[in-house]
């Protein structure tokens, strides 16, 4: 039986068209998980099998592959690099022990790429970083390395050098072995010694890697100072210790697309990406982060997880039998009789399962924290064409919403149109897709934002009695409330003392509070930025319960806001349009015609970068304004960020 150290759940982490899904499919061929180089423009990948992500030529869902490297079992996860699917790449590092983090070396750190950068660094997961593009005019590893270090602030290590630029691209420099590793025009790769003329600058680069590895790690500090070096073993162990506490990337460099330096990188995973803790003779312990049609992709933290045994689902407590477990590679699959703690498969058969359900042993039953869906920005109205096929829409959006939990389905109270939510734009435009192509005549409306609300003033003292008696049971409370803006979506705090509302009925309270944050009075959006403090309160001895004093802090809160002075927020996206100089007047007059704030422009070979806050409501067809604005070479790409008083 293998141990569990010898598997790596990692995922591919990037900015769209950094080239990750290519890296991906290099890695399966290079492993012999699969026979042919799959190519994103040929529409052949593995991973992008989905027919609209290789028409798109974009990743949209996460996709699960397994391979073996040097006798080190690699599930590997493939993320969507646009904004609009970030949640699948949320999902995705709830699950993950490692990442590769892949930049454009011409680009450098994008937008997104610092977006999933910062949603690792909230996960815990360690990464290393893989510079590709190499073969690329404008390709620069060093200033790569130097966006790192600016923007995602950890200490990037480099341990490679290209040998030949851009097109001349045809190897690295290794510093740990001091090794040139140099690939043919078919990918075969030849070790031998560095070119005399890069011996110089390969001396200089190592020297300069044991400093800055000794300046973080202690025990290399120690060497470094009595030899004036570092051990071959003492710098690997410490870059390994530096990436698993999140102090320090080992950045390598190659090009996908070229076959150039995924041995290396599969070398790195294995050497300083952890392996899954968890322990197979514990009881079970499993998360469901992913469904795909019939299939529920799982992690396994503890124990065993066997084919045709009887399960617990935890959170609604129905017991589910697991039928067929699969080792996937994208669309095809390899049956298994059991998965290990650390494992990650798919596995059939389950009726009840969800996105963050939890699968344990029914002798020993525990609940592991769901991933949490991002709320939804953006909506459409949408109603069938055909008479008669409400049903069938009702069942389709059900489904993809149990897919996809960022997806929210409501029904407008005024007009009772069925409102499909979503992260964005193209992520509706996908969801609709998918429904069409099951079927559906659907007419859908024009993206409409989400807004929230937020108190702009506060409220001290507010005195909120609920009595009700109707000659059953009844219902009183009593609570003083103080309201106030903040910071933070909802802070609730009890300043309660003597025992005057007892512990259930605070939690009550705030319960109540929750439930008054669904609408505002403004127009009956969420609410957000709100601090709320329970001062003072009374009970009834016999009447007292937790839905009167629940009651009483929706009612309570309500008032409040409706006597505050409130405002409107819309949101806001942070955009980067990249265009030929002479093209960049006009994006920035029509930036400033769509209420942007430029934060600034930076140059880079053949373009010039535009940032800009943008509210996302004017964001809605600009992909073919830019087309038009300039000649079809200018490209943009957005992020949340976050919301701002509507204009």
């Amino acid at each position: 039986m293998r141990a569990v150290r010898e598997v790596r759940n990692i995922g591919i982490l990037a900015h769209v068209d950094a080239g990750k899904t290519t890296v991906t499919e290099r890695v399966l061929y290079l492993t012999g998980a699969t026979h042919r180089r799959g190519e994103v423009h040929d529409g052949t990948t593995v991973t992008d099998f989905d027919a609209q992500e290789r028409e798109r030529g974009i990743t949209i869902f996460a996709a699960a592959v397994s391979c073996t490297w040097r006798e080190v079992r690699v599930n590997l996860i493939d993320t969507p690099g646009h904004v609009d699917f970030s949640d699948e790449v949320e999902r995705s590092l709830r699950v993950l022990d490692g990442a590769v983090a892949v930049f454009d070396a011409v680009a450098g750190v994008e937008p997104q790429s610092e977006a999933v950068w910062r949603r690792a660094d909230r996960h815990g997961v360690p990464r290393i970083a893989f510079v590709n593009k190499m073969d690329r005019a404008g390709a620069d590893l060093d200033a790569a390395v130097t966006s790192i270090r600016e923007r995602l602030h950890p200490a990037p290590l480099p341990v490679q050098f290209p040998i030949g630029r851009e097109d001349g691209f045809t190897g690295v420099v290794d510093l740990l072995t001091m090794r040139a590793l140099r690939w043919d025009e078919t990918g075969v790769l030849a070790d031998g010694p560095v070119p005399p003329e890069l011996a110089a600058e390969a001396v200089r680069r190592r020297a300069g890697l044991e400093e800055a590895v000794a300046g973080l790690h202690e025990r290399a500090l120690e060497e470094f100072y009595a030899t004036g070096a570092l051990s071959a073993a003492t710098l690997h162990a410490a870059l390994r210790e530096l990436t698993l506490a999140g102090s320090a990337v080992v950045v390598l460099c190659g090009s996908a697309y070229r076959n150039r330096g995924i041995e290396p990188l599969l070398d790195a995973v294995a050497a300083f990406l952890p392996g899954p803790e968890g322990e197979a003779g514990r009881p079970l312990s499993a998360l469901v982060f992913k469904l795909a049609g019939r299939l529920a992709f799982v992690r396994v933290y503890t124990g065993t997880l066997r084919r045709g045994e009887t399960v617990l689902d935890a959170g609604s407590g129905r017991r589910e039998r697991i039928g067929r477990i699969l080792r996937v590679q994208a669309d095809r699959h390899t049956e298994a009789e059991q998965a290990e703690a650390g494992d990650i498969v798919a596995v059939a058969g389950l009726r009840g399962a969800r996105v963050g359900t939890t699968l344990c042993a029914p002798e020993a039953p525990v609940l592991l924290e769901p991933p949490q869906a991002a709320q939804p920005l953006v909506s459409v109205a949408i109603e069938t064409r055909r008479a008669g096929e409400s049903e069938r829409l009702a069942t389709a959006l059900a489904r993809l919403v149990e897919q996809d939990p960022s997806l929210a389905v409501r029904t407008d109270a005024e007009t009772g149109q069925r409102l499909l939510s979503g992260l964005g734009e193209l992520h509706l435009q996908v969801a609709v897709e998918t429904m069409r192509r099951a079927g559906l005549e659907l007419a859908v409306g024009r993206p409409q934002v989400a807004y929230r609300e937020r108190p702009a003033s506060g409220l001290s003292g507010l005195v909120v009695r609920h009595v009700k008696q109707d000659g059953g049971a009844g219902q009183f409370a009593h609570v003083v409330l103080d309201v106030e803006p903040c910071e933070e979506d909802f802070v609730f705090a009890s300043t309660v003392t003597g025992g005057r509302v007892p512990r259930e009925f605070v939690r009550a309270v705030e319960a109540g509070c929750r439930d008054a944050l669904t609408a505002g009075p403004l127009g009956g959006h969420p609410v957000q930025g709100v601090r709320v403090t329970l001062t003072d309160g009374a009970t009834h001895v016999r009447d007292s319960s937790e839905l009167a004093f629940r009651t009483a802090g929706r009612l309570g809160l309500r008032q409040a806001l409706e006597q505050c002075r409130m405002v409107l927020l819309e949101p806001v996206a942070e955009m980067t349009v990249a265009v030929p100089e002479e093209w960049a007047g006009g994006v920035l007059g029509d930036l400033a015609a769509r209420r942007g704030r430029i934060l600034g422009t930076t140059s880079r070979p053949g373009a010039v970068v535009v940032s800009a806050l943008v509210p996302l409501a004017e964001v809605f067809g600009y992909a073919t304004r830019l087309r038009s604005r300039s000649q079809g070479r200018g490209t943009f790409t957005t992020r949340p960020a976050g919301y701002a008083p509507a204009g």
